[in-house]
């Protein structure tokens, strides 16, 4: 390579590499105020990622996205592979052109869907399953019905078309190069709740085997987080985070399943961060309802993705300073006052309940698009409350 063209990579680079600073850590708590520098822009943390499956927050535009506070979203490296495809995206410019976002960029690993189109289809679970009314059992080198996971890597059937893909640590970093986030996760296994304690250490295994291929296989300046698993289990946690802390990641994220209940998802959270260095971004995901949001930031995390809002919003639930409210119900057609008084977003500020709750009711599109456009706002404004009262030294 010619030098002047070594350098130009090298600048670009160093351009493209996250910078991350804490401005101010609590004295109450773990929580911490600080900024986070991309390519694409500042964020300020703690805050949430809207979650951008396919490109898109659903039913909303990006301009519209950016009006609710959205600071940063994420999307989903394994749906962008299926359709439109990266080599699409890359031609377009990048994920952010594309989507005319011009705003900081996640994407996923993939790794979620190894757990969704797995187990948690085979069980019909999600990340927060209670306990099953039968018995679960994932013992040691158990396998999905409609996936094979392997050392190398996992053989999907798409979705789509029944077509048989493979997804492992390379192809998921080539895909995420392609598509052009500011930051991209290690591939990963997401192991469902109720694994067994022995498949849950195998599993771990192959995550820290894959997490070191990742590093490895990136030649581009996009930053990348290294995912930290392990299940309930202490041991596996600690060990998990131990490991991932001492590779060259930009930052980390925390996976996998999270306790039965808030106590347990707070003890995970303490064991995990203790181990991870100060100084470095700590991404929590896939988790982010109302009553977690304190748990959330103040045992540490800077930012965290979650589909509460916006998957809510489009089954007519709305969050506020009142808590939540099912607008399906009949009852909301009588009231005529705005959807909370107490918001000064568009939607609040220009429609009441009665016609949300009838376009909600008569399935209109334009109700989803009026209440995720009002929940979204409404959680980052109340995150931007906890950044205040953290840099006030309330929280």
């Amino acid at each position: 390579m010619a030098v002047g063209l070594q350098n130009n990579f090298q600048l670009n680079n160093i351009l493209r590499m996250i910078e991350f600073k804490i401005l101010k850590k609590s004295k109450k708590s773990q929580a911490r105020l600080g900024f986070l520098k991309t390519e694409n822009g500042e964020i300020e943390t703690p805050t949430l990622v809207p979650v951008a499956t396919q490109a898109v927050v659903k039913t909303l535009t990006s301009e519209e996205v950016e009006k609710t506070k959205s600071q940063i979203l994420i999307c989903n490296t394994f749906h962008l592979h299926l359709k439109p495809g990266e080599e699409i995206i890359k031609k377009a410019g990048g994920v952010h052109q594309f989507m005319n976002w011009h705003k900081p960029l996640m994407t996923d690993s993939g790794g979620y869907q190894v757990f969704s189109l797995g187990f948690g289809f085979d069980f019909q679970l999600g990340k927060f399953s209670k306990n099953p009314k039968e018995e679960i059992k994932i013992g040691k080198n158990s396998q999905p019905k409609k996936i094979k996971i392997t050392k190398e890597g996992v053989f999907f059937t798409s979705p789509l078309d029944g077509q048989k893909l493979f997804l492992g640590p390379k192809e998921s970093i080539r895909i995420q190069e392609k598509l052009g986030a500011d930051i991209i996760f290690a591939f990963d296994e997401c192991p469902a709740p109720f694994s067994s304690y022995e498949y849950l250490k195998e599993s771990l295994e192959r995550t820290h085997y894959w997490a070191e291929i990742c590093l490895k296989e990136k030649k581009s300046g996009q930053s990348l987080f290294g995912i930290i698993q392990g299940g309930k289990y202490k041991n596996l946690r600690i060990e998990s985070a131990k490991f991932i802390a001492n590779l060259d990641f930009d930052g980390f994220g925390i996976g996998g399943e999270f306790g039965k209940n808030k106590k347990e998802m707070e003890k995970i959270l303490r064991w995990t961060i203790k181990e991870l260095p100060d100084n470095k971004p700590r991404h929590l995901l896939g988790v982010g309802s109302l009553e977690d949001l304190k748990i959330i930031i103040q045992s540490g995390v800077d930012t965290f993705d979650c589909t509460i809002p916006t998957h809510y919003a489009r089954r007519g639930i709305a969050f506020g300073s009142f808590g939540k409210i099912d607008l399906r119900k009949k009852k909301f057609l009588k009231e005529k006052t705005p959807l909370d008084p107490k918001c000064d977003c568009y939607t609040c500020q220009n429609y009441k309940r009665n016609y949300l709750s009838h376009l909600i009711r008569a399935k209109e599109i334009t109700g989803l698009k009026l209440l995720t456009f009002h929940n979204l706002y409404f959680f980052n404004k109340l995150i931007e409350k906890i950044r205040q009262e953290i840099k006030e030294g309330k929280f």
